[in-house]
């Protein structure tokens, strides 16, 4: 039988063993080990705290606070910090004035999804201990964008 250079060179790279039936088997051993491997990295860097980080933010207490009815079409979550910096999916904004990038991309994906820009929520999560003017500097930076639909979030107050 005839074996071209390339196909021994196929046969000592890939473990690949012949059968009598002339059948070609790849040996999957290492592919399992390293499957096993990337699973335990994983399970090494992920966190596992039952606190979010957007759950960091200590909302005021309100007695009027009701749950939503039904979640909005699209929602745009910022968490105003104490110190006036702006949280939004994992990034931090550190002054009001430069969250239009951000704004625009929301609109963007919003526009693709065919969701008019009067159906997005902005749900404005703000620290206990910030300053009201933080929040209206915030909701008009806001509606210069177009977004008019407003949520401020509050922890409810159990009596």
């Amino acid at each position: 039988e005839f074996a071209s250079p390339v196909h021994l060179q196929f046969e000592t790279a890939m473990r690949v063993k012949k059968h009598k039936t002339g059948v070609l088997e790849g040996d999957l051993t290492p592919m399992i080990d390293m499957t096993f491997q990337l699973i335990a990295f994983f399970m090494l860097i992920i966190n596992f705290s039952k606190v979010e980080k957007s759950e960091e933010i200590q909302l005021p207490l309100s007695d009027l606070a009701k749950p939503p009815e039904e979640p909005p079409p699209y929602k745009i979550v910022l968490n105003l910090e104490e110190d006036g910096s702006v949280k939004h999916a994992g990034q931090t904004i550190n002054r009001i004035e430069l969250l239009n990038p951000i704004l625009k991309r929301e609109i963007d994906i919003a526009l693709r999804e065919n969701i008019p820009t009067s159906d997005i929520h902005v749900i404005i999560r703000a620290d206990k201990n910030v300053k009201t003017g933080l929040v209206q500097e915030l909701m008009a930076k806001c509606q210069e964008n177009d977004l008019e639909t407003f949520a401020l979030r509050v922890n409810e107050r159990l009596r």
